[in-house]
């Protein structure tokens, strides 16, 4: 099973990193029909989510943004646009570095 791992660094704090987050999981569940949850913690917050053929984390801290994502086999023929879709949208949403 295709794994896509995609780490960006920021330094935008906790706080507007959680805004970019649910920004990410509005356009995951409205775009991609992703089933998305949250688990918000102390230091950093993890958005599990879940579709037919695919599943995945995206653990967001102050300083990080780590998603890791699961692919079937289906969409496994696809990782590579997949991945470029995902890195072009988290780019999007952060900003300039």
């Amino acid at each position: 099973m295709p794994e896509l791992r995609i780490e960006r660094q920021h330094s935008l704090g906790l706080a507007q990193a959680r805004e970019i987050a649910q920004r990410w999981r509005e356009q995951a569940e409205a775009e991609w029909g992703m089933d998305c949850s949250v688990e918000t913690g102390e230091t950093e917050d993890t958005l599990q989510m879940a579709r037919s053929g695919i599943s995945g984390t995206l653990t967001v801290s102050a300083e990080r943004f780590d998603l890791q994502l699961q692919l079937g086999f289906l969409l496994g023929a696809y990782a590579d646009k997949i991945e470029q879709k995902i890195r072009s949208n988290l780019d999007e949403l952060l900003g300039p570095a």
